[in-house]
């Protein structure tokens, strides 16, 4: 499924929008090797400096298929970008689209300056409809498009891709601008809005406001790419609200020729978009419809109220904090926690009957959990996840620092036949030992010698292994959630032993939307966490 782009002899006419799944050189590069009908990557929209964005909330789905969402600019910055796209290897048959944003032609011009190096084009997002000062700002203004895209161009030798937004009343006025400026391509439809949403009463996204996309944008989507081909002539990148080989060869007769899917991957494993793509580019050829039958309109965002019943301190920060239900989770998902005005967090369910949880005291949302009375309320979303599935005959080996004896508890309580390793730097750290005791054969190490084995777990589960014969050895299973230097480390010693495929993790990446489309929890193979995981493969948390 060869296309062209730009002059680029391109593996597939297909790209992710910008800030969908592949927002880390690591998704990316996943990307490259196993989509081969994505033959544009696109990348997330990257600013002069680095910006956190909006706390969590970030995405909420309104309706089957359609999402809102204020990611706010995440990104961290321009010259750390340059550095990670510099060991980017882009296969000949790649186009990578480099998209940036500024809040200044001056801002513009300085990050074109720096990833022009490592890109094959330029994205120029004039957009955004949830960040104050970008995007949409600038977008909406004619001779403000006409000028940055100008000067963009006089700085770089690439080609420059305006993507614009269909918040406007005169979207081929803008598309003249831009070309006239001297635009090689153009990208439309940025999400609509803003727009807002709410649950429970109040509003979802921790920005209120955000930016609409999925099924329900396609209309206005190809209204806007018709009015544009019908003003300029040049390549047109058409995304919003396609999921279907029909929606595709409707934005093709609207003049477009590469082609953005984004919301219909919403819960999609890595395998699975793989999968999709292949049967989207199949439908195409043969005219059928499997690729539709993939999307996954029934992800569950919605929230369920639950009321705090306990707040059990076990030091000063960290508790065990009990709610009055209980929550649907198999051993190895996870749900969210959500508390209107403060944010919503992961966590893996402690217990599921009582539904409990553990939190450390590590930021703004966790220190307002800790501080919560009885009788408060908070809302759960969930599960999310892949549940974990050790071999029938498995002896499973779990290891645990921080909150993550809650991700493996439920695993030894349920299963059975398991050994639970936990870390602790001082014995007051440690918390659930009886119930772990009473599920599994606990073995224990705290830095200083206070309870069980002085030392590190680590140790502990070094020595104890170097005990095992083989046959007992490859009837192991092994789970470690915690600290990435933990994991790791437990990691190094079950690797002395043990087969890679014996052994999963589940490290403290950073999650958000927890449904595959942020790419913030991006492992260094390129898988994500939330939905290949949270359980992984020990070749992808190394």
């Amino acid at each position: 499924m060869t296309s062209t782009f730009l002059g680029k002899s391109i593996s597939g006419p297909f790209t992710m929008p910008s800030g969908i799944v592949s927002t880390a050189t690591s998704i990316i590069e996943y990307m490259f090797t196993h989509v081969p009908e994505v033959g544009v990557l696109t990348t997330k929209s990257i600013g002069f400096e680095p910006r956190l964005g909006n706390r969590e909330p970030i995405l909420s789905q309104y309706a089957p298929g359609c999402f809102v969402n204020a990611v706010g600019l995440t990104n961290p910055g321009a010259e750390h970008s340059a550095q990670l796209f510099a060991r980017l290897v882009v296969p000949a048959d790649k186009f990578l689209l480099t998209s940036i944003f500024g809040g200044s032609v001056e801002e513009f011009v300085a990050v074109a300056e720096l990833l022009a190096p490592f890109s094959d084009g330029l994205e120029l997002n004039l957009s955004c409809p949830h960040a104050q000062g970008y995007g949409m700002a600038m977008g909406q203004d004619p001779e403000m498009v006409y000028e940055i895209t100008a000067a963009v161009k006089a700085a770089v030798s690439i080609p420059v891709v305006p993507k614009l937004t269909p918040n406007t009343d005169n979207i081929a006025a803008i598309a003249r601008a831009a070309v006239d400026a001297g635009a090689d391509a153009l990208c439309a439809i940025n999400t609509l809005g803003p727009g807002y949403f709410s649950a429970h009463g109040s509003p979802v996204l921790s920005n209120e406001m955000g930016g609409m996309s999925g099924k329900g944008v396609l209309p206005i989507a190809l209204k806007c790419v018709r009015e544009i081909v019908s003003e300029v002539d040049v390549p047109v990148i058409g995304c919003g609200g396609l999921s279907s080989a029909a929606d595709i060869e409707a934005m093709a007769d609207a003049g477009a020729s590469i082609f953005g899917v984004g919301s219909a991957l919403v819960g999609m494993t890595s395998q699975q978009i793989s999968e999709y793509f292949a049967a989207l580019g199949k439908d195409r050829v043969a005219r059928t419809k499997h690729a539709e039958s993939l999307v996954q309109y029934d992800v569950d965002m919605d929230f369920t109220p639950v009321t705090l019943v306990s707040n059990e301190k076990v030091t000063d920060d960290i508790s065990i904090l009990t709610f009055d239900h209980k929550v649907n989770v198999q051993p190895g998902e996870f749900i969210f926690l959500w508390v209107p005005g403060v944010g919503e967090k992961p966590f893996s369910a402690l217990t599921d009957d009582p539904f409990s949880l553990v939190v450390i005291d590590l930021g703004q949302f966790t220190h307002h959990l800790m501080s919560m009375e009885p009788g408060a309320q908070a809302y759960v979303r969930g599960p999310h996840g892949i549940p974990a599935k050790p071999p029938q005959d498995a002896r499973i080996v779990a290891v645990a620092g921080g909150t993550g004896l809650a991700a493996v508890y439920q695993l030894a309580r349920d299963f059975g036949n398991a050994d639970i390793f936990v870390g602790a730097r001082t014995a007051e750290r440690l918390y659930f030992q009886a119930q772990c005791a009473e599920a599994a054969r606990l073995h224990v190490a705290t830095d200083d010698g206070s309870a069980g084995f002085h030392g590190l777990v680590t140790q502990l589960l070094d020595d104890h292994l170097a005990g095992l014969c083989q046959q007992e050895l490859d009837t192991l299973v092994f789970y470690n959630c915690g600290p990435a230097p933990m994991v790791h480390a437990a990691v190094a010693v079950q690797q002395k032993y043990c087969r890679p495929e014996q052994i999963f993790s589940a490290i403290d990446y950073l999650t958000k939307c927890g449904v595959g489309i942020c790419g913030a929890c991006a492992t260094p193979d390129g898988r994500r966490l939330c939905v290949d995981g949270p359980f992984i493969s020990v070749d992808a948390a190394s």
